[in-house]
């Protein structure tokens, strides 16, 4: 299930972002990566213990947290701290799954890595290039999203950056830990749960539909939720 969630940040809190990374120290993006990651990996990262990528990772956080179309693909339990990204000129990352468990710094946590997010802080205009390909059950997608713009998809999916032959692609990455975390049990749910706003829209809260259907959902939900 891939999602494309627009507007995560808004333009305000897109260009304080900007702002803040400009200033930081830019990394060797390795750091972050796997042994066999680490050889297909081309780009330049916030360091994770900055102020930078603890303050902003902050806000991002902030706006998942109000964002419904995320906790609803998602269903996150756990959100490892968001990373920020930037690929330049000849820069790029080829294919690759990303780690199934990663320490979260500091905390004695772990989190199982079930979806994963890149959410754009560069205007597709800004950079050509740099799109982010996915290989998902209906074959091969490319994104690249306006500033603000999020997508998800399951960690599970081989995925590469392409390279970028002009100007620069700033983005913040991360993962969560579903509740659910089977993809498929995950892609019905959200179904489900479009299917219920809808219906909401069209009936009365206290409609037997509506009721049939939440309570249908929240049963499912109960079933396959590890916690």
């Amino acid at each position: 299930m891939l999602i494309h969630i627009p507007a995560v940040l808004s333009a305000e809190e897109v260009r304080h972002c900007r702002e803040r990374l400009e200033h930081a120290v830019w990394t060797d993006g390795r750091v972050t990566a796997g042994e066999q990651s680490a050889k297909a990996k081309n780009n330049l990262q916030v360091p994770q213990d900055s102020p930078e990528c603890r303050e902003l990772g902050e806000m991002v956080l902030r706006a998942l947290g109000r964002n419904p179309t995320f906790n609803s693909a998602a269903l996150p339990l756990r959100v490892y701290p968001p990373l920020f990204n930037r690929y330049d000129e000849g820069m790029h990352f080829h294919a690759h799954v990303d780690n199934a468990v990663r320490p979260i710094p500091g905390t004695g946590f772990r989190i199982r890595t079930d979806v994963s997010s890149t959410l754009f802080l560069s205007d597709p205009s800004d950079y050509d290039g740099g799109e982010l390909v996915i290989q998902d059950t209906y074959g091969t997608r490319e994104v690249k999203l306006p500033a603000g713009d999020m997508v998800v998809y399951p960690s599970t999916s081989l995925h590469s950056v392409n390279l970028i032959t002009r100007g620069s692609r700033w983005a913040s990455f991360f993962w969560s830990q579903s509740m659910v975390r089977d993809d498929t049990r995950r892609a019905l749910l959200y179904d489900f749960d479009c299917a219920i706003i809808e219906t909401r829209r069209a009936l009365p809260d206290d409609s037997p539909a509506v009721l049939g259907l939440t309570s249908t959902y929240h049963n499912l939900l109960r079933q396959w939720a590890e916690l």
